[in-house]
Protein backbone atom coordinates (compact mmCIF):
# COMPACT_ATOMS: atom_id res chain seq x y z
CA UNK A 1 0.00 0.00 0.00
CA UNK A 2 0.97 3.32 -0.56
CA UNK A 3 0.43 6.00 2.23
CA UNK A 4 1.41 9.70 2.21
CA UNK A 5 3.33 11.92 4.65
CA UNK A 6 1.48 13.63 7.57
CA UNK A 7 2.00 17.13 6.37
CA UNK A 8 2.48 17.40 2.66
CA UNK A 9 0.90 20.40 1.96
CA UNK A 10 -0.16 19.64 -1.50
CA UNK A 11 -2.21 16.05 -0.20
CA UNK A 12 -4.99 16.62 -2.69
CA UNK A 13 -3.05 18.14 -5.37
CA UNK A 14 -4.12 16.16 -8.79
CA UNK A 15 -6.86 14.43 -6.76
CA UNK A 16 -10.92 14.43 -8.33
CA UNK A 17 -11.86 11.57 -6.73
CA UNK A 18 -11.97 10.24 -3.51
CA UNK A 19 -12.72 6.80 -2.14
CA UNK A 20 -13.72 6.12 1.33
CA UNK A 21 -13.12 2.51 2.76
CA UNK A 22 -15.60 2.52 5.61
CA UNK A 23 -17.47 5.68 4.56
CA UNK A 24 -20.38 5.03 7.00
CA UNK A 25 -18.22 5.33 9.92
CA UNK A 26 -19.25 8.77 11.72
CA UNK A 27 -15.94 9.51 11.60
CA UNK A 28 -15.58 9.38 8.30
CA UNK A 29 -18.81 11.26 7.47
CA UNK A 30 -17.89 15.09 8.03
CA UNK A 31 -14.72 14.88 5.87
CA UNK A 32 -17.07 13.36 2.95
CA UNK A 33 -19.24 16.77 3.99
CA UNK A 34 -16.74 19.20 3.92
CA UNK A 35 -14.75 17.44 0.42
CA UNK A 36 -17.79 17.19 -1.04
CA UNK A 37 -18.74 20.87 -0.51
CA UNK A 38 -15.68 21.68 -2.14
CA UNK A 39 -16.16 20.06 -5.18
CA UNK A 40 -14.06 16.47 -5.08
CA UNK A 41 -16.45 13.47 -6.18
CA UNK A 42 -16.80 10.96 -3.64
CA UNK A 43 -17.62 7.17 -3.25
CA UNK A 44 -16.98 5.14 -0.62
CA UNK A 45 -17.72 1.24 0.48
CA UNK A 46 -19.15 -0.03 4.31
CA UNK A 47 -19.90 -3.51 5.25
CA UNK A 48 -23.05 -2.62 6.48
CA UNK A 49 -25.97 -0.05 5.48
CA UNK A 50 -26.98 2.42 8.27
CA UNK A 51 -28.56 6.36 8.32
CA UNK A 52 -25.46 7.96 7.46
CA UNK A 53 -24.52 5.68 4.20
CA UNK A 54 -28.11 6.82 3.34
CA UNK A 55 -27.18 10.61 4.26
CA UNK A 56 -24.52 10.52 2.30
CA UNK A 57 -25.97 8.93 -1.03
CA UNK A 58 -28.61 11.76 -0.45
CA UNK A 59 -25.83 13.89 -0.87
CA UNK A 60 -24.61 12.63 -4.47
CA UNK A 61 -21.80 9.75 -3.04
CA UNK A 62 -21.59 6.50 -4.45
CA UNK A 63 -21.59 3.77 -1.57
CA UNK A 64 -21.44 0.23 -2.19
CA UNK A 65 -22.16 -2.22 0.43
CA UNK A 66 -19.19 -4.83 0.93
CA UNK A 67 -15.88 -4.33 -0.18
CA UNK A 68 -14.88 -5.15 -4.25
CA UNK A 69 -11.80 -4.13 -5.47
CA UNK A 70 -13.71 -3.18 -8.34
CA UNK A 71 -15.32 -0.14 -5.83
CA UNK A 72 -12.03 2.14 -6.14
CA UNK A 73 -12.12 2.13 -10.04
CA UNK A 74 -11.45 5.83 -11.23
CA UNK A 75 -10.12 6.92 -7.52
CA UNK A 76 -7.20 9.42 -7.01
CA UNK A 77 -7.26 8.42 -3.77
CA UNK A 78 -8.44 5.80 -1.38
CA UNK A 79 -9.38 6.95 2.85
CA UNK A 80 -9.29 4.59 5.26
CA UNK A 81 -9.98 4.97 9.10
CA UNK A 82 -7.54 2.95 11.96
CA UNK A 83 -10.14 0.30 11.99
CA UNK A 84 -10.17 -1.45 8.21
CA UNK A 85 -7.53 -3.60 8.09
CA UNK A 86 -4.12 -3.67 6.22
CA UNK A 87 -5.85 -7.34 4.13
CA UNK A 88 -8.66 -5.20 2.70
CA UNK A 89 -9.25 -6.20 -0.48
CA UNK A 90 -9.84 -2.53 -1.72
CA UNK A 91 -6.09 -1.46 -0.15
CA UNK A 92 -4.50 -4.09 -1.30
CA UNK A 93 -5.90 -3.32 -5.22
CA UNK A 94 -5.07 0.54 -4.73
CA UNK A 95 -1.77 -0.51 -4.06
CA UNK A 96 -1.24 -2.79 -6.76
CA UNK A 97 -2.69 0.07 -9.00
CA UNK A 98 -0.16 2.88 -7.24
CA UNK A 99 -3.22 4.62 -6.01
CA UNK A 100 -1.85 6.51 -3.03
CA UNK A 101 -3.85 5.99 0.57
CA UNK A 102 -4.37 8.45 3.23
CA UNK A 103 -5.46 7.54 6.89
CA UNK A 104 -8.60 9.51 7.79
CA UNK A 105 -6.71 11.28 10.56
CA UNK A 106 -4.06 12.52 8.28
CA UNK A 107 -6.61 13.74 5.95
CA UNK A 108 -8.18 14.91 8.76
CA UNK A 109 -5.19 17.08 9.67
CA UNK A 110 -5.12 18.56 5.88
CA UNK A 111 -8.41 19.40 5.50
CA UNK A 112 -8.86 21.47 9.23
CA UNK A 113 -5.54 23.82 7.28
CA UNK A 114 -8.05 24.62 4.97
CA UNK A 115 -9.39 27.13 7.07
CA UNK A 116 -7.65 30.32 8.98
CA UNK A 117 -9.41 29.16 12.15
CA UNK A 118 -9.34 25.92 13.82
CA UNK A 119 -10.14 25.06 17.45
CA UNK A 120 -8.76 21.33 18.12
CA UNK A 121 -10.30 20.21 21.31
CA UNK A 122 -8.08 17.24 23.35
CA UNK A 123 -8.51 15.76 26.70
CA UNK A 124 -8.45 12.48 28.03
CA UNK A 125 -12.29 13.24 28.99
CA UNK A 126 -15.16 15.65 27.51
CA UNK A 127 -14.17 16.06 24.29
CA UNK A 128 -17.14 15.39 22.48
CA UNK A 129 -19.23 17.59 24.78
CA UNK A 130 -16.79 21.07 24.73
CA UNK A 131 -16.85 20.39 20.56
CA UNK A 132 -20.68 20.49 20.63
CA UNK A 133 -20.62 23.43 23.30
CA UNK A 134 -17.85 25.59 20.70
CA UNK A 135 -20.02 24.41 17.64
CA UNK A 136 -22.79 25.90 19.03
CA UNK A 137 -21.24 28.87 20.19
CA UNK A 138 -20.10 29.23 16.50
CA UNK A 139 -23.22 28.32 14.89
CA UNK A 140 -25.80 30.62 16.92
CA UNK A 141 -23.38 33.67 16.60
CA UNK A 142 -23.58 32.82 12.47
CA UNK A 143 -20.28 31.91 12.16
CA UNK A 144 -21.29 28.82 10.06
CA UNK A 145 -18.45 26.75 11.21
CA UNK A 146 -17.37 23.17 10.04
CA UNK A 147 -17.29 20.55 12.69
CA UNK A 148 -16.16 17.05 13.34
CA UNK A 149 -17.47 15.70 16.26
CA UNK A 150 -17.23 12.90 18.23
CA UNK A 151 -20.97 12.39 19.00
CA UNK A 152 -24.37 13.43 17.04
CA UNK A 153 -25.02 17.24 17.48
CA UNK A 154 -28.74 17.71 17.39
CA UNK A 155 -28.69 21.24 16.47
CA UNK A 156 -27.04 20.14 13.33
CA UNK A 157 -28.33 17.02 12.90
CA UNK A 158 -24.88 15.06 12.71
CA UNK A 159 -21.54 14.12 13.69
CA UNK A 160 -19.93 17.39 11.82
CA UNK A 161 -20.81 19.39 8.87
CA UNK A 162 -19.73 21.92 6.26
CA UNK A 163 -20.13 25.20 7.39
CA UNK A 164 -19.68 28.12 4.72
CA UNK A 165 -17.51 30.06 7.40
CA UNK A 166 -13.97 30.34 7.63
CA UNK A 167 -13.60 28.23 10.55
CA UNK A 168 -13.91 24.60 11.87
CA UNK A 169 -14.22 22.74 14.91
CA UNK A 170 -12.21 19.19 15.39
CA UNK A 171 -12.17 16.62 18.64
CA UNK A 172 -8.78 16.27 18.64
CA UNK A 173 -8.40 12.65 20.11
CA UNK A 174 -5.03 11.38 21.85
CA UNK A 175 -5.42 7.57 21.05
CA UNK A 176 -2.51 6.47 18.75
CA UNK A 177 -1.35 10.11 18.86
CA UNK A 178 -3.54 10.89 15.71
CA UNK A 179 -3.96 14.79 17.60
CA UNK A 180 -0.61 15.23 16.41
CA UNK A 181 -2.41 15.58 12.90
CA UNK A 182 -3.53 18.77 13.77
CA UNK A 183 -2.30 22.20 13.88
CA UNK A 184 -4.94 24.56 15.43
CA UNK A 185 -5.09 27.71 15.50
CA UNK A 186 -7.00 27.16 19.06
CA UNK A 187 -5.62 24.26 20.92
CA UNK A 188 -7.86 23.17 24.23
CA UNK A 189 -6.54 20.64 26.56
CA UNK A 190 -9.17 19.64 28.65
CA UNK A 191 -7.36 17.13 31.20
CA UNK A 192 -5.01 14.64 31.08
CA UNK A 193 -5.81 10.88 32.41
CA UNK A 194 -4.37 7.49 32.92
CA UNK A 195 -6.17 6.14 29.46
CA UNK A 196 -4.86 4.47 26.80
CA UNK A 197 -2.17 3.06 28.61
CA UNK A 198 -2.27 -0.20 26.19
CA UNK A 199 -1.11 2.05 23.67
CA UNK A 200 1.55 4.85 25.57
CA UNK A 201 2.64 2.51 28.54
CA UNK A 202 3.13 4.96 30.92
CA UNK A 203 1.77 8.50 31.88
CA UNK A 204 4.81 9.98 30.86
CA UNK A 205 4.38 8.65 27.49
CA UNK A 206 1.18 10.11 27.44
CA UNK A 207 1.95 13.50 28.77
CA UNK A 208 4.80 13.86 26.19
CA UNK A 209 1.98 13.24 23.80
CA UNK A 210 0.34 15.79 25.01
CA UNK A 211 3.03 18.36 25.18
CA UNK A 212 4.03 17.84 21.32
CA UNK A 213 0.03 18.36 20.38
CA UNK A 214 0.19 21.63 22.82
CA UNK A 215 3.33 22.17 20.78
CA UNK A 216 1.18 22.48 17.37
CA UNK A 217 -0.91 24.97 18.91
CA UNK A 218 -0.77 28.63 18.26
CA UNK A 219 -2.72 29.36 21.73
CA UNK A 220 -3.05 26.67 24.22
CA UNK A 221 -6.12 26.79 26.68
CA UNK A 222 -5.87 24.48 29.48
CA UNK A 223 -7.91 23.11 32.95
CA UNK A 224 -5.66 24.60 35.82
CA UNK A 225 -7.25 22.52 38.57
CA UNK A 226 -5.31 19.42 36.49
CA UNK A 227 -2.12 18.83 37.89
CA UNK A 228 -1.04 16.85 34.02
CA UNK A 229 -2.15 19.89 32.26
CA UNK A 230 0.06 22.29 34.52
CA UNK A 231 3.01 19.66 33.85
CA UNK A 232 2.54 19.54 30.07
CA UNK A 233 2.03 23.53 30.14
CA UNK A 234 5.09 24.51 32.35
CA UNK A 235 7.21 22.70 29.26
CA UNK A 236 5.76 24.69 26.06
CA UNK A 237 6.51 28.23 24.73
CA UNK A 238 3.07 29.08 23.19
CA UNK A 239 0.49 32.02 24.71
CA UNK A 240 -1.78 29.77 27.02
CA UNK A 241 -4.80 30.73 28.81
CA UNK A 242 -5.97 29.05 31.62
CA UNK A 243 -9.64 28.17 33.18
CA UNK A 244 -10.82 26.77 36.31
CA UNK A 245 -13.47 26.48 39.41
CA UNK A 246 -10.50 26.64 42.02
CA UNK A 247 -8.01 29.58 41.22
CA UNK A 248 -8.98 32.94 40.74
CA UNK A 249 -6.15 33.60 39.32
CA UNK A 250 -7.23 31.79 36.11
CA UNK A 251 -7.74 33.66 33.02
CA UNK A 252 -11.35 32.20 33.15
CA UNK A 253 -13.03 31.20 36.71
CA UNK A 254 -16.38 30.09 37.68
CA UNK A 255 -17.37 32.09 40.63
CA UNK A 256 -20.50 31.29 42.90
CA UNK A 257 -20.93 27.91 41.62
CA UNK A 258 -24.72 26.54 42.53
CA UNK A 259 -27.49 24.32 41.12
CA UNK A 260 -30.49 25.90 39.96
CA UNK A 261 -32.38 22.85 39.70
CA UNK A 262 -31.29 19.20 40.65
CA UNK A 263 -27.87 18.63 38.68
CA UNK A 264 -27.54 21.77 36.85
CA UNK A 265 -25.31 24.41 37.48
CA UNK A 266 -25.19 27.87 36.80
CA UNK A 267 -22.12 30.45 37.50
CA UNK A 268 -20.82 33.40 37.13
CA UNK A 269 -17.65 34.02 34.44
CA UNK A 270 -14.87 35.88 35.56
CA UNK A 271 -12.10 37.09 32.98
CA UNK A 272 -8.97 38.13 34.60
CA UNK A 273 -10.65 39.23 37.40
CA UNK A 274 -13.42 41.25 35.80
CA UNK A 275 -17.09 40.23 35.32
CA UNK A 276 -17.42 38.09 31.64
CA UNK A 277 -20.63 36.26 31.44
CA UNK A 278 -22.96 34.41 33.74
CA UNK A 279 -23.93 30.73 32.88
CA UNK A 280 -26.45 28.46 33.21
CA UNK A 281 -25.58 25.04 31.79
CA UNK A 282 -27.71 23.61 29.57
CA UNK A 283 -26.52 19.66 31.05
CA UNK A 284 -26.50 18.56 34.10
CA UNK A 285 -23.35 17.70 35.79
CA UNK A 286 -20.51 19.50 38.08
CA UNK A 287 -17.96 18.72 35.22
CA UNK A 288 -19.63 20.42 31.99
CA UNK A 289 -18.44 23.37 33.94
CA UNK A 290 -15.15 23.20 32.64
CA UNK A 291 -16.39 22.34 29.51
CA UNK A 292 -18.12 25.72 29.13
CA UNK A 293 -15.30 27.28 31.34
CA UNK A 294 -13.03 25.63 27.85
CA UNK A 295 -15.45 27.19 25.52
CA UNK A 296 -15.27 30.89 26.93
CA UNK A 297 -12.10 30.54 25.74
CA UNK A 298 -13.09 30.43 22.29
CA UNK A 299 -14.73 34.00 22.38
CA UNK A 300 -12.38 36.56 21.99
CA UNK A 301 -10.39 33.96 19.49
CA UNK A 302 -13.70 34.45 16.96
CA UNK A 303 -14.28 38.13 18.36
CA UNK A 304 -17.52 37.30 19.28
CA UNK A 305 -19.72 38.83 22.84
CA UNK A 306 -19.70 36.94 26.33
CA UNK A 307 -23.61 36.75 25.68
CA UNK A 308 -23.10 34.32 22.78
CA UNK A 309 -21.14 31.89 24.95
CA UNK A 310 -24.05 31.99 27.53
CA UNK A 311 -26.68 31.75 25.09
CA UNK A 312 -24.65 28.90 23.57
CA UNK A 313 -24.34 27.03 27.30
CA UNK A 314 -28.05 27.52 27.74
CA UNK A 315 -28.96 26.13 24.89
CA UNK A 316 -26.83 23.48 24.52
CA UNK A 317 -28.66 19.79 25.63
CA UNK A 318 -26.04 17.55 25.25
CA UNK A 319 -24.40 15.18 22.42
CA UNK A 320 -25.83 11.70 21.35
CA UNK A 321 -24.63 8.98 24.29
CA UNK A 322 -23.63 11.66 26.53
CA UNK A 323 -26.18 11.37 29.54
CA UNK A 324 -28.65 10.79 26.51
CA UNK A 325 -32.40 10.19 27.78
CA UNK A 326 -33.15 7.44 25.47
CA UNK A 327 -36.80 6.55 27.16
CA UNK A 328 -38.16 4.95 29.62
CA UNK A 329 -39.00 0.75 30.08
CA UNK A 330 -42.42 -0.48 30.28
CA UNK A 331 -42.48 -0.02 34.17
CA UNK A 332 -41.48 3.49 34.19
CA UNK A 333 -37.80 3.48 34.79
CA UNK A 334 -35.48 6.73 33.37
CA UNK A 335 -33.05 4.87 30.52
CA UNK A 336 -29.99 6.92 30.45
CA UNK A 337 -27.23 6.08 27.51
CA UNK A 338 -23.68 7.36 28.36
CA UNK A 339 -20.22 7.16 26.92
CA UNK A 340 -18.56 6.45 29.76
CA UNK A 341 -15.64 3.75 30.20
CA UNK A 342 -12.88 4.90 31.96
CA UNK A 343 -13.45 5.41 36.26
CA UNK A 344 -12.91 9.23 36.02
CA UNK A 345 -15.71 9.60 33.31
CA UNK A 346 -17.92 6.72 35.04
CA UNK A 347 -17.48 8.57 38.60
CA UNK A 348 -18.56 12.03 37.07
CA UNK A 349 -21.57 10.60 35.73
CA UNK A 350 -22.50 8.52 38.33
CA UNK A 351 -22.58 11.78 40.60
CA UNK A 352 -24.50 13.19 38.15
CA UNK A 353 -27.21 10.34 38.16
CA UNK A 354 -27.55 10.71 42.32
CA UNK A 355 -28.17 14.14 42.22
CA UNK A 356 -30.93 14.09 40.15
CA UNK A 357 -33.12 13.05 42.88
CA UNK A 358 -34.10 9.36 41.30
CA UNK A 359 -34.75 6.48 44.61
CA UNK A 360 -32.09 4.18 42.96
CA UNK A 361 -29.51 4.47 40.24
CA UNK A 362 -29.08 1.11 38.55
CA UNK A 363 -24.98 0.84 36.76
CA UNK A 364 -25.22 -0.87 33.93
CA UNK A 365 -21.71 -1.16 32.68
CA UNK A 366 -20.10 -2.92 29.56
CA UNK A 367 -16.39 -3.06 30.12
CA UNK A 368 -13.98 -1.97 27.63
CA UNK A 369 -10.74 -3.78 26.86
CA UNK A 370 -8.99 -6.26 29.07
CA UNK A 371 -5.98 -3.87 30.10
CA UNK A 372 -7.75 -1.74 30.93
CA UNK A 373 -10.43 -3.22 33.37
CA UNK A 374 -7.31 -5.73 35.01
CA UNK A 375 -4.96 -2.10 35.46
CA UNK A 376 -7.82 -0.20 36.79
CA UNK A 377 -9.88 -2.72 38.62
CA UNK A 378 -9.85 -1.09 42.11
CA UNK A 379 -11.25 2.49 40.16
CA UNK A 380 -13.99 0.22 38.58
CA UNK A 381 -14.54 -1.33 41.96
CA UNK A 382 -14.55 2.21 43.75
CA UNK A 383 -17.04 4.17 41.26
CA UNK A 384 -19.15 1.12 40.51
CA UNK A 385 -20.39 1.25 44.08
CA UNK A 386 -21.43 4.54 43.85
CA UNK A 387 -24.40 2.85 42.10
CA UNK A 388 -27.52 1.55 44.32
CA UNK A 389 -27.15 -1.68 42.17
CA UNK A 390 -24.70 -2.77 38.82
CA UNK A 391 -25.87 -5.14 36.26
CA UNK A 392 -22.52 -6.14 34.14
CA UNK A 393 -22.04 -7.24 31.00
CA UNK A 394 -19.15 -9.52 29.91
CA UNK A 395 -15.43 -7.62 28.53
CA UNK A 396 -15.78 -6.10 24.99
CA UNK A 397 -12.15 -6.66 24.30
CA UNK A 398 -12.09 -4.51 20.87
CA UNK A 399 -8.75 -4.25 19.78
CA UNK A 400 -7.24 -6.59 22.30
CA UNK A 401 -6.62 -10.53 22.75
CA UNK A 402 -8.27 -12.46 25.69
CA UNK A 403 -5.70 -13.89 27.29
CA UNK A 404 -8.13 -15.15 30.09
CA UNK A 405 -6.19 -12.80 33.19
CA UNK A 406 -9.43 -10.66 33.47
CA UNK A 407 -13.28 -10.71 33.29
CA UNK A 408 -15.96 -9.33 34.33
CA UNK A 409 -16.63 -12.08 37.11
CA UNK A 410 -13.87 -10.93 39.01
CA UNK A 411 -15.53 -7.81 38.79
CA UNK A 412 -18.49 -8.93 39.74
CA UNK A 413 -16.98 -10.72 42.68
CA UNK A 414 -15.94 -7.54 44.51
CA UNK A 415 -19.61 -5.51 44.15
CA UNK A 416 -22.50 -5.94 46.17
CA UNK A 417 -25.95 -5.88 44.21
CA UNK A 418 -23.69 -7.18 41.11
CA UNK A 419 -25.75 -8.99 38.55
CA UNK A 420 -24.05 -10.83 35.85
CA UNK A 421 -25.47 -11.33 32.53
CA UNK A 422 -24.48 -12.74 29.29
CA UNK A 423 -25.66 -10.19 26.45
CA UNK A 424 -27.22 -7.14 25.49
CA UNK A 425 -30.37 -8.83 25.53
CA UNK A 426 -29.99 -10.66 28.87
CA UNK A 427 -29.06 -6.87 30.38
CA UNK A 428 -32.44 -5.45 28.78
CA UNK A 429 -34.63 -8.48 29.97
CA UNK A 430 -33.18 -8.04 33.81
CA UNK A 431 -34.31 -4.37 33.71
CA UNK A 432 -37.30 -4.53 32.57
CA UNK A 433 -37.90 -7.11 34.85
CA UNK A 434 -36.40 -6.11 38.25
CA UNK A 435 -36.71 -2.15 37.84
CA UNK A 436 -39.58 1.02 37.46
CA UNK A 437 -40.57 4.15 38.82
CA UNK A 438 -38.13 5.98 40.64
CA UNK A 439 -35.47 4.16 39.30
CA UNK A 440 -32.41 5.53 36.78
CA UNK A 441 -30.72 3.26 34.89
CA UNK A 442 -27.80 4.54 33.84
CA UNK A 443 -25.85 2.30 30.46
CA UNK A 444 -22.00 3.60 30.37
CA UNK A 445 -20.04 2.01 27.83
CA UNK A 446 -17.74 3.12 24.64
CA UNK A 447 -19.17 0.22 22.97
CA UNK A 448 -22.53 -1.15 21.75
CA UNK A 449 -24.36 -1.17 25.05
CA UNK A 450 -26.87 1.26 23.64
CA UNK A 451 -27.98 -1.43 21.89
CA UNK A 452 -29.35 -2.68 25.23
CA UNK A 453 -30.50 0.57 26.18
CA UNK A 454 -32.85 0.83 23.02
CA UNK A 455 -34.26 -2.60 23.85
CA UNK A 456 -34.73 -1.23 27.33
CA UNK A 457 -37.34 0.91 26.01
CA UNK A 458 -38.92 -0.88 23.41
CA UNK A 459 -42.79 -1.57 24.25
Amino acid sequence: MFSVSMFNPQLLKGVRHLHFVGVGGSGMYPLVQILASKGYEISGSDVLEGSLTQAERAMGVTVKIGHHPANIDGADMVVYSAAIHPDNCELIAAGQRGIPCVERSILLGYVSRLYPNCVGVAGTHGKTTTTGMITTLLELAGKDPSCVIGGKLPLIGGYGKAGTGDSIVVEACEFSETFLHLTPTLGIILNIDNDHLDYFGTMGKLKLAFQKYALMCKTVCFNMDDQNCIDVVNTIDRPVRSFSTKYEEAYYFADNIREYKPGYYEFDVKELGDPFTHIQLGVPGYHNIYNALAMCCAVRAFHLDPEDAARAAQSFTGTGRRFENRGTTPSGAVVIDDYAHHPTEMEATLKTARDLGYDRVIAVHQPFTYSRTKSLMDDFVRVLSMADEVVLEPILGSREINDGSVSSQDLADRLEHCHLVGSHQEAAQYVREHYGKGDLILCMSCGDLYKAALAMVEE
